[in-house]
């Protein structure tokens, strides 16, 4: 069965078992702060499991897009080196909420594999439970019941906490679990050895496929464990590796979900993937189907996170992109010898191959393959500055073993791998110190560690099975009740108090709206809620101190002057994305946002710079709408697809339900939870700020609305004031200025013609130092001229004599700079090469620089050091 069929049988089969088919979630997570990305099937259904809300049906099977690349679950530095695990793969799912449990779930797992899928039940095995004492949690009797009625005993393994107890995280629903694995083995092999030896051993022909969790406990900050009000079933299976089994290969990478990329990788780099049949290949060899493999894993990844709205950054879930591409990027560099971007060209074949189940990846397919080719192109000019940087660590190494903290620095500072380092070593006859190295890297995770360290203790509950009602859209003020606390120390923001109620009008932070701040007051005290946010369907208001009692009535109070200047700024947002559209075209996406007091900032996809002109375009437009004085329409809980036929844009990577919060000004429409003015006359004014790139095809607009831009036009009016006292007040400001433009060109027309002078007075000085060595015409002297001189006047000294080999030196702004020129003849017949000797020169300047071999420049810090340059470049030629 190809992929794409498998894929389909599966949700037909649990469809037929009463499932409702959902589809997949973003693989970014926006709206849990302990998750940076869906790591899991079961990630979207945490508050579900939690209690905190209700599914739209108790049975749910889909297919979930996972990333496993951080946290407790990393397989990140396993990807390539073998065949089955992965950085994104899809997570086959079905889902019992307080519905069917062990019985159905583990009889319609073995259905589905042996009488769907005709899988051979001779090749399958099972896990159960074997019990924890130390927990009081018994050997699952009752799934190894279940499974004798299928499977004979000896298949039936008993599992430890390690293997068969599955945990959310440190807290939080839990369970036993039911694990099914498949031996993938020739006879002959599985005749010498039982695949019951080879489960859970890392075998990479006998894996799981599929997890069956039964979730009945729940962890608690202490680590006891209570039973959950309800039991639930979380089944996960492991979609590669089940096409790895369909298909009768025994890899992953052998499967049509990575041949076509592999095949792709193949015609672009010229190199040949051997399949996982082929038996004693070669060390070149192998070292290209890893690095094939962690290419066309990765792509798959990078691009998935890009479609749903992550791009690559230095920080969060951004600087985890940017991390597996730039790994993908290395392999190919070092193994594959790509020395052009590449792996953008694979997003093409991506998006024909899952387009049609996931249809992000296909609408968002210019976007992603731009952005990855930008990323590549930046982070092969950092390989080449790192090549640079390790060849002045190896000039400064006594002996041939490097430092371990210098290559961590090249490392942790320039992002240069250390197994890319240790290879250009091996190739110079060098090693590193590697304990030293890892010192450093323990050192570093330590201190990431100590920065980002939380202890949470557990909710105390004072009003159990409340549902918390937001009624911020209509209210500011309300009478609430606590209904839940919980403690939380972090090193970053030290202790804190989480404080839920039975109703709030407290906007959370959510669709790039930052969270509402406030206070709750009480008859005897005032308590300050300094930031407001959403966890697992949960609004979490923020406070230094508890109330001295929580158990009586509170007034929510919303600090008004901060929500009046945030709803300006993003409803000035949505007319900005509208006006976006209509000048620049329907191209326009928004990529992000920010929506402050302060200001506004937006991020959306355009492929060029926006002009000054098209600028002013959007200003007009939108303060066109402003002077309209468009009044809010607001469809609360409308049907999703009656929203979307009505307009209403929807945003990728945004997750929503079948009933949505749509948002009208004029011809703007927008799915949109965020907090709005009534009437757009309110939001007074629009000024942009500033306009910019942020990544490839992603641009930036920062603006202002409200009180914010009569500050920005008073402080116009005090520049301008200042500029026309400098200026002695002229009548005429424009003219005046232009007059001083018109002098200043002047000036420097002369200023140019006295250097042009200087320059030919010292080239006819210099002519006459010349030396003549070994029959090359040496010329090394300092100068007293601008780099843009020294440089001119180099070229034309080396131009006029043959077999010249020129080196000049000055200085700028305290800055030294060196040049050389070295004549065309001997560059070819005597293999000398400026660039080297600038690179090499540098390093005495603490600087760098290169060029060509006829002609380079550099620029450093320590002027002292052109003493010795000047001393030692003559060993070139002597």
């Amino acid at each position: 069965m190809k992929s794409q069929d498998i894929r389909k049988a599966y949700l037909n089969f649990f469809e037929s078992k009463g499932h409702l088919i959902v589809p997949s979630a973003p693989i970014v997570l926006k709206d849990d702060p302990t998750l940076m990305f869906n790591n899991s099937g079961m990630a979207q259904f945490k508050e579900y499991f939690l209690g905190n809300g209700t599914p739209k049906s108790p049975r749910i099977a889909d297919t979930q897009k996972c990333l496993r690349v951080s946290g407790k679950h990393n397989d990140l530095e396993d990807v390539g080196f073998d065949t089955y695990h992965h950085t994104m793969f899809e997570m086959l799912g079905n889902w019992s909420f307080g519905d069917y449990f062990k019985k159905e779930a583990l009889a319609w797992a073995w259905e589905f594999l042996t009488e769907v899928l005709k899988l051979d039940k001779d090749r399958l095995y099972v896990s159960v439970f074997e019990g924890n004492p130390a927990e009081n949690v018994a050997f699952d009797q009752e799934a190894w019941d279940i499974w004798k009625q299928y499977v004979p005993e000896d298949r039936i393994i008993l599992g430890n906490k390690k293997d068969n107890f599955w945990e959310m995280g440190d807290q939080g629903p839990c369970g036993p679990c039911s694990e099914i694995h498949i031996d993938l083995r020739t006879d002959a092999e599985r005749a010498a050895v039982s695949g019951r030896d080879l489960v859970n051993a890392d075998h990479p022909q006998v894996v799981e496929i599929w997890n069956n969790v039964f979730m009945e406990f729940n962890r608690k900050a202490d680590g006891s464990l209570e039973k959950l009000p309800a039991q639930h079933v979380d089944t996960g299976m492991g979609f590669e590796r089940l096409c790895m089994a369909m298909q009768n290969v025994t890899s992953n990478y052998d499967t049509d979900v990575f041949t076509p990329l592999i095949e792709k990788v193949e015609q672009i780099t010229g190199l040949k993937y051997t399949s996982n049949e082929v038996k004693n290949v070669s060390e070149e060899q192998n070292k290209t189907n890893i690095a094939i493999r962690v290419i066309v894993d990765h792509v798959r990844a990078v691009a998935f996170a890009i479609a749903d709205g992550q791009l690559p950054s230095n920080t969060g879930a951004g600087y985890v992109i940017r991390r597996i591409l730039r790994r993908a990027i290395r392999y190919g560099f070092t193994f594959l010898n790509t020395k052009e971007p590449f792996i953008n060209k694979l997003v093409e074949v991506l998006a024909n191959q899952m387009g049609e189940f996931f249809p992000e990846i296909k609408s968002q397919q210019q976007l992603v393959t731009n952005v990855i080719r930008e990323e590549e192109a930046s982070f092969l000019r950092t390989l080449d500055q790192g090549l640079q940087l390790l060849d002045k660590v190896v000039a400064e190494t006594n002996g041939n073993e490097v430092s371990g903290a210098k290559v961590f620095e090249l490392y942790d500072t320039f992002g240069f791998p250390k197994d890319l380092t240790a290879l250009i070593l091996k190739e110079k006859g060098f090693s590193y110190n590697e304990s030293d190295f890892e010192s450093e890297l323990q050192k570093q995770k330590a201190r990431s560690r100590a920065a980002s360290e939380v202890s949470t203790e557990d909710w105390s509950v004072l009003i159990p099975g409340n549902v918390e009602t937001f009624v911020g859209y209509d209210q500011t003020e309300n009478e609430v009740k606590i209904t839940r606390i919980r403690k939380v120390d972090s090193k970053k923001d030290g202790i804190l108090y989480q404080i839920v109620l039975d109703n709030t009008p407290f906007y959370p932070e959510g669709g790039g709206q930052v969270g509402d701040k406030g206070t709750l007051v009480s008859a005897n005290e005032t308590i300050d809620i300094i930031d407001t946010k959403k966890e697992n369907n949960l609004i979490i208001h923020f406070a230094k101190q508890l109330p001295e009692n929580i158990e009586v009535d509170f007034v929510a109070k919303v600090n008004t002057d901060l929500r009046t200047s945030t709803s300006k700024n993003h409803s000035a947002t949505h007319l900005m994305h509208l006006a976006l559209r209509n000048i620049l075209g329907t191209h326009v996406e928004q990529k992000g946002s920010l929506v402050n007091p302060n200001y506004l900032r937006f991020d959306f996809s355009h492929f060029s710079k926006v002009s000054d002109d098209e600028l002013r375009q959007v200003e007009a437009s939108v303060n066109s709408q402003i002077e309209a004085q468009l009044q809010l329409v607001e469809h609360r809980n409308i049907p999703i697809k009656e929203a979307l036929e009505k307009g209403a844009m929807a945003l990728f990577g945004e997750k929503y339900g079948d009933s949505v919060r749509m948002i009208e000004f004029g011809e703007s429409k927008e799915l949109c939870g965020g907090i709005h003015v009534k009437n757009t006359a309110e939001i007074w004014h629009f000024k942009i700020i500033s306009e910019g790139a942020v990544a490839a095809g992603i641009r930036r607009i920062e603006a202002i609305t409200g009180d914010a831009v009569k500050d920005f036009y008073k402080n116009q009016e005090t520049t301008l004031a200042e500029i026309k006292e400098t200026l002695k007040n002229p009548q005429d400001i424009l003219k005046s200025v232009a007059s001083l433009q018109d002098d200043n060109a002047k000036l420097k027309k002369q200023i140019e013609q006295l250097v042009k002078e200087k320059v030919d007075g010292l080239k006819d000085n210099l002519l006459a130092d010349f030396q003549v060595i070994n029959g090359i015409n040496f010329l090394a002297k300092q100068v007293d001229l601008s780099m843009s001189a020294t440089k001119d006047l180099a070229q034309a000294i080396g131009t006029s004599k043959p077999n010249s080999f020129v080196f000049l030196a000055s200085v700028e702004d305290n800055a030294p700079n060196i040049h050389c020129y070295i004549s065309k003849e001997l560059v070819t017949e005597k293999g000398l090469n400026a660039g080297n000797v600038i690179r090499e020169l540098g390093k005495l300047i603490d600087g760098n620089g290169g060029g060509q071999p006829f002609f380079a420049s550099g620029k450093g810090k320590n002027v002292a050091g052109i003493k010795e340059a000047l001393e030692k470049v003559i060993n070139y030629i002597k």
